[in-house]
């Protein structure tokens, strides 16, 4: 390792984020997801509410309001996300906080989904702003859905009330926290001979408003989990076709631009998914394969992202099932296989790209998973290895990739194996591979303190890991 030079990771031309816990299923340390999939997302999605002047919360609703005439995920008093333990009078030391801190170590930025009494204070809202400071880039969807009808905070409030406090929630928190994205989820264009979006004269206002445009498209949804089965005849689940969920996308874009005065925006999808219970695995996974080949096709690059919902879910919408005998243990799913396969494709990938040499120490800065700097170290192959792997001697905290595979090191882990690197992608011959490493925060925190710690975090990389290749085993 005599040469290193200088590299940039940049966006995807379609970037893809992935769910992690809801209603439906827990959290998965970040590390079992990396582990599973073999690189990190742009983004992981949390999914939590903040009624604070509720009785019960911060509790989970369907635990302190625990009644057996429920028959709908969304009859509680509040909505059955997971509480927000920050805002006012609150504390960023539990959740989502830690996650947050896991997610940005692990080098992927945060897409907060938080539902939100639409009667709050001022103050209220100033304070998730000043929690959301130290968190780099977050990407945050305030009250998402908010033209259906099912959660709680459109229960208390009209629709064009909704469409102020979004405005006014945005306007407060970015004051605070100028890090901070924030996305409009509506349900757009949901009948083309209209031309008009859902809820079009409330709603307009929140076009603008909003840093990104959103909508949830589920392929196929079984909308009455858990309290009833998808059988043919239902009336709690639907199924659509897969360009029509394409083209229903691409005409809100088209609709929230016009709304924009022209103007485009990121356009992303912050749910997606075709749910099992509805088509079955297999056809799950390729409903969600031609929706992603109709990406390719068509050269949608007016599609910035798509988050699949989710990582591991009690019913049928994960890429692993919860198994019923051990809530820690997920059961993978055909999905999991062929989202792999999609997210390693070239349009789903980060643009990395390589620069000058550089001599060490170097000091790397991470701005966010679509902008961020780190090295580049030529090595040499001669054949496919049977060990392969590094030694760290320094406390730095890294994202490393080699052979198409991701790896994380914390400041903890000594020694990194990168056989993973080889098992599924083989070397046929020999040739030269580039290790890449970037140095996310440590903490999952920025330091405020400097300049532009708002944005960017650095680390300064003084030594290089010894690297140990072999090419034949111990011989008895």
């Amino acid at each position: 390792m005599n040469e290193i030079y200088a590299l940039h990771m940049g966006k995807a031309v379609c970037a893809v984020d992935l769910g992690d816990g809801s209603e439906r299923g827990e959290y998965v340390d970040q590390d079992y997801i990396l582990q599973t999939l073999g690189r990190p997302h742009r983004s992981i999605s949390l999914m939590y509410c903040y009624y604070p002047n509720d009785p019960g919360f911060p509790g989970r609703a369907s635990v302190v309001h625990a009644d057996p005439s429920v028959s709908f995920a969304w009859d509680y008093p509040y909505d059955d996300y997971f509480p927000y333990t920050g805002g006012l009078n609150g504390s960023t030391d539990g959740e989502p906080f830690r996650q947050m801190r896991e997610i940005r170590a692990h080098g992927q930025d945060v897409t907060l989904t938080l539902t939100i009494d639409p009667h709050l204070s001022d103050a209220h809202l100033a304070a998730i702003g000043r929690d959301l400071r130290p968190f780099g880039r977050v990407f945050l969807r305030i009250n998402h859905e908010a033209t259906g009808d099912w959660f709680s905070f459109t229960k208390r409030a009209t629709y064009r009330e909704i469409a102020d406090f979004f405005v006014r929630a945005a306007n407060l928190i970015r004051q605070e926290a100028p890090n901070v994205q924030v996305i409009i989820c509506i349900g757009g264009v949901e009948h083309p001979e209209t031309g008009r979006m859902e809820k079009e004269d409330e709603f307009a206002q929140t076009i603008p408003a909003a840093d990104i445009w959103s909508v949830d498209k589920y392929m196929a949804l079984h909308w009455g989990w858990p309290y009833d089965v998808a059988e043919p005849g239902g009336t709690t689940h639907g199924r659509s076709k897969v360009r029509d969920i394409y083209e229903l996308t691409r005409l809100s874009f088209e609709r929230f631009r016009a709304l924009n005065g022209g103007k485009a925006k990121p356009m992303v999808m912050s749910e997606c998914n075709a749910d099992g219970d509805v088509t079955g695995p297999y056809e799950q996974a390729a409903m969600l394969q031609e929706f992603c080949d109709i990406l390719e096709e068509e050269q949608a690059d007016w599609f910035t992202g798509f988050t699949f919902y989710q990582f591991r879910d009690r019913g049928r919408l994960g890429l692993e099932m919860q198994d019923p005998n051990n809530a820690g243990v997920g059961i993978p799913q055909p999905v999991l296989h062929t989202y792999r396969q999609i997210i390693h494709a070239p349009r789903f990938l980060p643009q990395i790209t390589q620069g000058e040499a550089v001599q060490l120490p170097v000091t790397l800065r991470w701005g966010n998973s679509e902008d961020a700097e780190g090295l580049a170290i030529p090595l040499y192959f001669e054949k496919n290895p049977v060990l392969c792997e590094l030694t760290f001697t320094d406390e730095g905290n890294y994202l490393l990739e080699l052979n198409g595979r991701w790896f994380y090191r914390s400041p903890a882990a000594k020694v990194i194996d990168l056989m993973p690197a080889f098992f599924d992608n083989p070397l046929a011959g020999s040739c030269t591979l580039t290790l890449k490493l970037f140095a996310p925060p440590a903490s999952g925190e920025n330091d405020l303190s400097l300049p532009d710690g708002l944005y960017q975090s650095y680390t300064t990389v003084e030594t290089l890991p010894q690297i140990r290749i072999r090419f034949a085993p111990i011989e008895p």
